[in-house]
């Protein structure tokens, strides 16, 4: 596939951007500042690679205007310039575009009802009931389950397995290995024997959602495990049953989220974190990786557990202090007693 080519001018138009320098000047990609190419658009977001800015050979960089004020070459000036990046990164993406059509190796069921507008790949599989939207992409080896629907736009890489009844809405992006609808962690114990719950609910996930490779969603018990609309979910994340996750809510690799877990919206959960299952996250939250959630959080703002990163030593020692702080709050209480107990007998003899 040939490399997009677009003029400076172009792309300044599109961002609504103001032009400092050459508007003919020739963009075939984008790159950072360390590797950019003199037909490179590069930008600067992170205030700790302006370092990189004075020897950068990209053709154009993106700036803010603080930062384009002090930079000799062609510039894009805009008010965010890792938004502007974001949006013009869709125009150099190479990913291969499918063509409508069922693949010749694939089996849709006479039941299903696929879209003529939407791609079917080699090997996939539509069971019956299952529902196709306008223009979705179903890479190789998918498999949709029965009366499983898929809105328009949808793109599922190769190797994505949604179980039945799952719902799907508009331009929803799922990455390989991802399982939707698997059959949650439910089992009720008898005499020390697990006996299976059927788990009789499905999925249903909303508009704009990416979901990461091999990111697993659970279907619910009795009710549906529901995903917002533009939530971000990262690679080898786990959604456990009845979970709902508010709209525009974005979650890091490596959580895990425990059955009926509610999290609000526009929520950010770092990577590695672990929630407790039945308790409420409020919008507006932020937990810091490998944090364990293990109570509701009702006020919005930054929470965070654990200790950070330090050399061993200092860990081993901070780790001997936590061990004896049981034993040191009893002391602090018996001196706090034996204080209390000094004090009332001074002021008693000093009643007298």
């Amino acid at each position: 596939m040939q490399a997009p080519v677009f003029t400076l001018g172009q792309l300044a138009e599109r961002l609504g951007a103001t032009l400092r320098g050459a508007a003919d000047q020739v963009i075939s990609g984008l790159a950072t500042l360390q590797e950019a190419g003199p037909d490179h658009l590069s930008f600067l977001a992170n205030p700790q690679y302006r370092k990189y800015l004075a020897d950068c050979r990209a053709a154009a960089v993106l700036l803010t205007a603080a930062d384009a004020d002090s930079y000799s070459g062609n510039a894009l000036v805009v008010a965010n310039p890792y938004l502007a990046y974001a949006q013009l990164s869709h125009l150099f993406d190479r990913k291969p575009q499918a063509a409508a059509g069922v693949h010749a190796t694939a089996w849709v069921a006479d039941e299903a009802q696929v879209d003529a507008s939407a791609s079917i790949g080699a090997y996939a599989v539509i069971e019956r009931g299952a529902r196709i939207g306008a223009g979705v992409t179903i890479g190789a080896h998918c498999v949709i389950g029965a009366r499983s629907q898929i809105g328009e736009g949808g793109w599922l890489a190769p190797r994505v397995t949604l179980y039945h009844d799952v719902r799907i809405g508009k331009r929803v992006v799922i990455q390989s290995g991802a399982v939707i609808g698997g059959e949650g962690f439910g089992f009720a114990n008898e005499k020390g024997v697990w006996q299976k719950i059927a788990q009789i609910g499905g999925v249903v996930i909303g508009d704009d959602v990416e979901i990461g490779a091999n990111t697993t969603i659970d279907r619910g018990a009795l009710a549906d495990t529901l995903i917002g609309n533009g939530v971000k979910l990262d690679n080898q994340i786990m959604i456990a049953h009845n979970v709902q996750i508010g709209d525009n809510t974005a979650m890091a690799g490596c959580a895990g989220i425990s059955g009926s877990t509610k999290i609000g919206k526009n929520c950010m959960i770092a990577g590695g974190v672990g929630m407790v299952g039945h308790i409420e996250v409020c919008d507006g939250v932020f937990v810091t990786g490998m944090t364990m959630v293990t109570r509701s959080i009702t006020e919005p703002g930054s929470y965070s557990s654990g200790t950070a990163m330090q050399p061993a030593g200092e860990w081993r020692k901070s780790a001997a202090r936590i061990r004896q702080l049981d034993d040191m709050a009893r002391r602090l209480q018996q001196l706090e007693k034996q204080l209390a107990a000094v004090t009332s007998s001074g002021n008693a003899s000093s009643d007298a």
